[in-house]
């Protein structure tokens, strides 16, 4: 029996067989698209080459690739792990051919791989085609159904729908029919009684789908019509889990040797065993799933976090946490454990596992302790809404406070019906849902983009001149409008530009673009599927007419000086910290730089310190920019240059060298170091588990920061008269005003105490009860407080003290009794409550003592006699 891995091997090996060039799969997690966050499918890193951005450098191309499926279209996260096939990660096995084979060798290698190679018995195998649609004008893929025809019988292959036989990138773009290849794994006497065919796309879990065979033949228009593609693609993607449950005579992929080592390590560190109990078989599942998922991100930059890509990984942490609290009895964290057997039987064919392993193990730890925390704040507070459902004697917890708990509280509703059938008790599930479509519709409305189609002037590829230039010649090639957010603007793309589209971690360039007829400004340059497009609120005029694009040199200087920076506090950083530092991301605007990386612990103030004395030096050096620009990436490594974990780099790379600092780097950078003038770290914090955060300012900014420093000063020192020694002038001061508070203390202790005895010789009795009245100006809430106590201390029968008093401007009554009295039926906290009233305020306490505030300082003495004449005195 074939392992996972020599699956995996033999199907690269056959496709490189058929002249295609192995390539490796980038990271699952997406930084420079802004139409997705993770790989989802085996195209992703395709896409400029398939839209026509950029050349394929390969007519033909074969890989496995990790891919995260868990929104958009694509989300199958609530399926994992309750059926045997559905993942949050997973591996797709792909062979591609940009204008070069299609249908007919697409589809006759497939069938050669799979039987000829593989073994598969053919009489296992359906085709599904596509049955054209008439709304469309598109006919039934007859075409692709003939090629089947050579392999197969005619009731083997299946026509298919729109939905699952027609493949679109999205609402835009290149698409065109596809064909699906199912087994099934049923028993002969299963297949006996019903024929495959009939279970096809019928979500059977043993009659499934393990490969796409995609046929890229059209470009989708905004307007919903289709165009013929000039250069046709194929495409496919086979699920390497799925493949192996085929190839290792499994019913489900977790039986298989890609799961199996987890599950068991799972069932070894909880005491449970899998196969003896469908709910704990789930949670096995779960946790065996997404901690690939959590592992593989992790490792390709994207940690856990409550914005964007960082919360779906989160949510996916989370979810597994959950499963394994409920269902294995983990109360505490555990997940990081089994990160040692993933890199076993991964590590060989993604050796970056390994190599990030400690930071792994450190983020999933933290996180799984800090959700443990939160799981355990949410059941006190879901104690606290079944007490009161139950107190009100209802048995259905509200839909808006389930979803308080989920939404507030990270609390999953599912775990909140868990709980309540426990406790005898439903959730109103209409309620949350209408509550969550609420959030969702804020979320679409938010993220809503109409984007047109592209108007193509003339043909071309962009090409970037920046490192050289501010300024160039160039014409518009294409030019599009999006409207977001009631704003409308335009996305044009120029045949050549100095501008600089964000990426790395740095800003766009914003400038402007200059004709003998106008002046266009340039808000942003973003990178779209590896295309620069220049940002503007409105179109040129005169679209022809030939322009100079010009970067504003001032916001590119200040980001080049920070860009440098970043490398070169990365070096210092593993300099002062050691070789466990690692880039972990970065932000470079022109107003500073942000810098994130690998550390177990705070960076103490003597450690920055000496980060910042390091780089400073090296400014001092003036050290001038060595740049290798579209060198061989093995001559890159040989150089010594640093990588980032994560990336995606072709076979030719740019490097920027300053001394000894070597990085791979795609930004714009300062011609010597004595450009970026002086750095200043202003902080330093956690971002993460094992993540750390540096945030500096350059040049100018530091010279600003100086200017400051200097006046508060300056202003300081004139406050004490210009004394020599300014620090032992404020530490003497300080010490003064210490001295001079104890001594206002005791002053206030003292005329507490000469107040009280006045009072206490001023006391009236009425009816058996020691009335003692104040009614004072400027006494504070707190002196009234502490005299009414020391009162209560002495008189511990029939007190009555009332006080209506003022202090800063506002009005205060105070009431305090005697227990006796209370138990006779007063409460102070009714009485300040009514008689408040006459000050225009209100308050209240405890039985025995209450107050109250207002805003009429005049009502104050007919509140008092309020409070005597309500309790009967």
């Amino acid at each position: 029996m074939l392992t996972a891995n020599e699956i995996r091997d033999s199907f690269v090996k056959f496709f490189e067989s058929k002249g295609h060039q192995i390539v490796p799969s980038a990271p699952m997690v997406i930084k420079d698209d802004p139409t997705l966050m993770f790989t989802n499918a085996g195209m992703n890193q395709f896409k400029d080459i398939i839209l026509g951005n950029h050349p394929a450098k390969y007519k033909r191309v074969t890989d496995s690739q990790k891919c995260l499926r868990v929104s958009g279209k694509h989300n199958d996260l609530e399926e994992v792990g309750h059926d045997t096939y559905h993942h949050t990660m997973f591996e797709m096995l792909g062979n591609w051919s940009f204008g070069d084979y299609f249908k007919k060798e697409a589809i006759s290698w497939a069938w050669e791989f799979l039987v000829d190679v593989l073994k598969i018995d053919p009489k296992d195998l359906y085709a599904t085609v596509f049955e054209g649609s008439p709304e469309e004008g598109l006919e039934r893929d007859n075409e692709a159904a003939s090629y089947w025809e050579q392999f197969m019988p005619a009731d083997h292959i299946i026509n298919g729908n729109k939905h699952d036989n027609f493949w679109e990138m999205g609402d835009t773009g290149p698409c065109g029919p596809c064909s699906e290849i199912h087994i099934d794994s049923r028993s002969e006497e299963e297949k006996a009684k019903v024929p495959g065919r009939e279970l096809v796309n019928k979500d059977h879990p043993q009659v499934i789908e393990i490969w796409n065979l995609v046929f890229m033949q059209y470009n989708r228009k905004a307007d919903g019509s289709l165009e013929p593609l000039p250069a046709r693609v194929i495409d496919t993607g086979m699920g390497f889990e799925r493949l192996v449950r085929t190839m290792q005579g499994k019913t489900s992929n977790y039986d298989t040797d890609v799961f199996q080592p987890i599950i068991k390590a799972i069932g070894d560190l909880s005491g449970k065993k899998y196969g003896d109990d469908p709910k704990i078989d789930v949670a096995m599942r779960v946790v065996a799933d997404h901690i690939r998922t959590i592992a593989f991100s992790i490792t390709d930059g994207q940690l856990p976090s409550n914005a964007k890509a960082g919360y779906v990984i989160r949510r996916i942490l989370r979810r597994a946490v959950r499963y394994a609290y409920t269902f294995l009895d983990q109360k505490q964290a555990f997940m990081y454990k089994l990160i040692p057997v993933l890199i076993e039987n991964m590590g060989g064919a993604y050796p970056e596992l390994k190599a990030q392993q400690g930071l792994i193990e450190k983020v999933i730890k933290e996180e799984e302790e800090s959700f443990l925390r939160t799981l355990e704040t949410g059941i006190r507070l879901l104690d606290k809404v079944m007490a009161d459902t139950k107190a009100a004697g209802k048995t259905e917890i509200s839909g808006v406070d389930a979803f308080t708990l989920y939404d507030t509280f990270g609390f999953p509703f599912d775990l909140t019906e868990l709980i309540l059938r426990e406790n005898g008790l439903t959730a109103d599930v209409a309620g949350f849902e209408a509550e969550m479509q609420k959030q969702k519709q804020r979320a679409r409305n938010a993220a809503a983009v109409e984007t047109g189609d592209w108007v193509v002037l003339k043909e071309g590829e962009t090409e970037f001149v920046g490192y050289d230039y501010t300024e160039y010649e160039t014409s518009i090639l294409r030019y599009r409008q999006i409207k977001q957010k009631n704003q409308t603007l335009y996305q044009i793309v120029l045949d050549k530009t100095p501008f600089y589209a964000e990426s790395g971690g740095q800003v766009g360039d914003t400038g402007v673009i200059v004709s003998e007829f106008e002046t266009i400004d340039i808000i942003d340059t973003k990178k779209e599927n590896n295309l620069p497009i220049h940002i503007a609120k409105k179109l040129p005029e005169h679209l022809d007419a030939p322009m100079m694009a010009c970067v504003d040199t001032d916001k590119r200087a200040a980001c080049a000086a920070n860009h440098s920076c970043t490398h070169l506090l990365d070096e210092a950083l593993r300099e002062v910290l050691g070789d466990h530092v690692e880039q972990k991301g970065s932000l470079v605007t022109p107003n500073s730089l942000r810098f994130d990386f690998s550390h177990f612990q705070k960076v103490t103030d003597e450690e920055i310190r000496q980060v910042e004395h390091l780089v400073n030096a090296k400014i001092r050096a003036n050290i001038p920019l060595k740049e290798y620009r579209n060198i061989p990436i093995e001559e890159a490594k040989e150089l010594g240059a640093i990588a980032l974990f994560g990336e995606k780099y072709g076979d030719h790379v740019r490097v920027i060298q300053f001394g000894s600092s070597i990085e791979f780097c795609g930004g714009t950078h300062v011609a010597a170091t004595g450009n970026i003038g002086m750095v200043k770290i202003l902080s330093e914090s956690s971002v993460a588990a094992g993540v750390r955060r540096i945030e500096a300012i350059t040049g100018a900014r530091v010279e600003e920061m100086l200017d400051g420093f200097q006046d508060t000063l300056r202003e300081l020192k004139s406050l004490f008269n210009n004394a020599p020694d300014l620090a032992n002038s404020i530490r003497k001061a300080i010490d003064e005003n210490t001295g001079l508070k104890k001594q206002m203390e005791e002053f206030k202790k003292e005329k507490q105490a000469q107040m009280k005895e006045r009072l206490l010789s001023n006391i009236k009795e009425v009816n058996g009860v020691k009335l003692i009245k104040l009614c004072a100006l400027m006494t504070s809430p707190e002196a009234v407080k502490n005299i009414a106590f020391q009162l209560r201390g002495e008189i511990t029968e029939n007190l009555f003290f009332v006080a209506g008093t003022q202090f800063e401007g506002k009005p205060t009554l105070t009431v305090m009794l005697s227990d006796n009295l209370v138990a006779g039926g007063l409460k102070a906290g009714a009485l300040v409550k009514e008689a408040a009233k006459l000050i225009q305020g209100g308050g209240g306490g405890q039985p025995h003592f209450a107050t109250a505030g207002g805003k009429n300082i005049d009502g104050l003495n007919a509140a008092v006699d309020k409070i005597i004449e309500l309790a009967g005195l």
